[in-house]
């Protein structure tokens, strides 16, 4: 009995010093005012937290690798996959390819989004022709492989580069949406009524506070602590701050793609690689050597001339083309089908010789710096397109400009740049967006918001005339189903223009990791850092 007194005193003991300790209130480190508090302000201070990754994805750990170091080969003679080290950061990648029934999910949701835009479901369909061969009878492919059952857990293919990008914006504002709308934030799924005649939700402009309104607002809405915020019990939308949203999912960069393929931290024991890889597995073959499947393909690929599957009554890699994107065991990453069944998309523009121009830290080769077109400057609201999205226009500065600049440009003056210089006469693209160019300190070339080919020495008219390769010329990378064993390996590339499309093609997507790189400190080292007072 006075033992059992004794716990349960303690107990209550401890409970009470933790609530207490919970019940102090936090107060900035440089100006002691208390945060989260109307009374004086609403300084806001959220809980820090490392977001957990996005429906369908794994984390990867970031960290330094040789690209490009994995190839032993270059049968191409392309010299085009020239070893650097460089390093990755940590990021999240999806656990398999887009499959069939992923893809129809996103039409369907056009379907019923907006019946009536024929053109906006057309250009998101797939290719289905890609199946075609003037000397082969694919042509059940061309009808079955998107939409029949037997196919829904296949990789989608004849999906081109710019399809996808869509399709990464969509997955995006559809899971943000669900987790607003689960967790009360936004009007919950059953309300469809009230939703019914109003814009699609936008990350981008829900976040701008410009996704408001009956029907859409949810019953558990943050509290806005803003003073100056209408009434008592004033609420506001999530903010990123918040730590609800997700960021948003996009293709892999072509360094993030091969890092994950490699996947040697399964190989990496206190910093070092034990051993090297030319596939996503171990070893040189493409056998399994495991008791129980030993002998068989570790992939989908084409074994040799005629040889798609294997003999008849004991297929190998049991596959004739595509295989479900859950086939064969995963790599130490936990991703499927890294080498085999489809190439896949990469975000990167391609050039022969990235690897000399690239940066060591996060490389990839493609940006085109946009920035959100205002509808009011002065009160910073979007516009937006007839689908709800923002409207991006080209960058018009590499930095931030004076809020008279920023003014002028948007509507549509002239402005001056730091220098007092006046801004270089506005141009108009092809695509009919005027952008101002702005002088920069890159060998006093004016600035341009589209860096695919930096520093790019080739005359660019002669690109798509002389050659193939182009701005629009993408990396694929990966091997397929189609492939011979020399395409598994996570260091070969290839290029297609990105309206393109393959039967052999598909892809996955990745999302960015903010916060702390270490996806798993537990058991590991860690130097003692004090956390500050009043923090949690």
């Amino acid at each position: 009995m006075k033992i059992t007194f004794t716990r349960t005193a303690l107990a209550l003991l401890m409970l009470g010093v933790a609530v207490a300790g919970c019940s102090k209130k936090q107060r900035s480190q440089k100006t002691g005012l208390v945060y989260n508090d109307r009374s004086n302000g609403g300084y806001m201070r959220f809980r820090q937290t490392h977001p957990s990754p996005g429906p369908g994805l794994v984390p990867i750990e970031g960290g330094t690798f040789v690209m490009g170091g994995s190839a032993d080969q270059d049968v191409m003679f392309d010299n085009n996959n020239t070893r650097r080290r460089v390093t990755v950061p940590s990021f999240y990648m999806d656990e398999t390819e887009v499959s069939n029934q992923d893809w129809l999910d996103y039409l369907h949701w056009i379907n019923i989004t907006f019946p009536d835009d024929r053109e906006l479901y057309y250009n998101a369909t797939p290719d289905t022709l890609v199946w075609r061969r003037p000397l082969s009878y694919n042509e059940p492919y061309v009808d079955n492989y998107l939409r029949h059952p037997a196919f829904q857990d296949y990789p989608v293919v004849g999906v081109t580069w710019e399809q996808a990008q869509d399709y990464c914006a969509w997955r995006t504002d559809r899971t943000n949406e669900n987790i607003l709308r689960e967790r009360g934030y936004l009007a919950n799924w059953k309300d469809n009524a009230a939703r019914k005649g109003k814009e699609p939700f936008n990350t981008e402009i829900y976040t701008n506070n410009q996704y408001r309104g009956p029907g859409i607002d949810g019953k558990k809405m943050m509290p806005d602590l803003n003073p100056n915020a209408q009434g008592t019990k004033a609420v506001r939308p999530v903010r990123m701050e918040d730590g609800i949203l997700k960021q948003g999912y996009r293709l892999p960069s072509e360094a993030e793609w091969e890092y994950a393929a490699l996947s040697l931290a399964g190989n990496t024991e206190f910093e070092n690689i034990n051993d090297g890889k030319v596939y996503p597995w171990n070893g040189l073959g493409v056998r399994s050597p495991k008791k129980a499947t030993r002998g068989l393909m570790l992939a989908n690929f084409k074994r040799g001339n005629g040889d798609n599957a294997g003999v008849g009554g004991y297929l190998n890699d049991k596959a004739d083309i595509t295989a479900p994107v859950r086939s064969y065991e995963p790599n130490d990453f936990g991703l499927y089908n890294m080498a085999g069944n489809v190439n896949e998309w990469v975000a990167d523009t391609y050039r022969q010789m990235s690897f000399e121009d690239v940066e060591d830290f996060n490389p990839f080769r493609g940006n085109e710096f946009t920035n959100k077109r205002m509808a009011d400057p002065t009160k910073g609201v979007y516009a937006k397109d007839k689908y709800g999205r923002p409207i991006k226009d080209p960058a018009k500065s590499n930095r931030k400009m004076k809020y008279s600049e920023f003014i002028a440009l948007q509507q549509g003056g002239n402005a001056q740049n730091s220098t007092g210089d006046a801004q270089a006469p506005a141009a108009t693209d092809s695509t009919g967006v005027t952008a101002t160019a702005t002088p920069s300190a890159i060998a006093g070339k004016p600035y341009t918001n589209d860096y695919r080919d930096y520093i790019d020495t080739v005359d660019a008219a002669l690109y798509g005339t002389t050659t193939l390769v182009s701005n629009r010329s993408k990396v694929y990378k990966g091997g397929s189903w189609n492939d011979m064993a020399y395409w598994l390996n996570p260091a070969t590339r290839r290029f297609m223009d990105q309206d393109n499309s393959s039967a052999e093609v598909g892809f996955r997507c990745a999302m960015t990791m903010v916060g702390a790189p270490e996806i798993n400190p537990q058991g590991k080292p860690h130097i003692r850092v004090k956390k500050p007072k009043n923090s949690r």
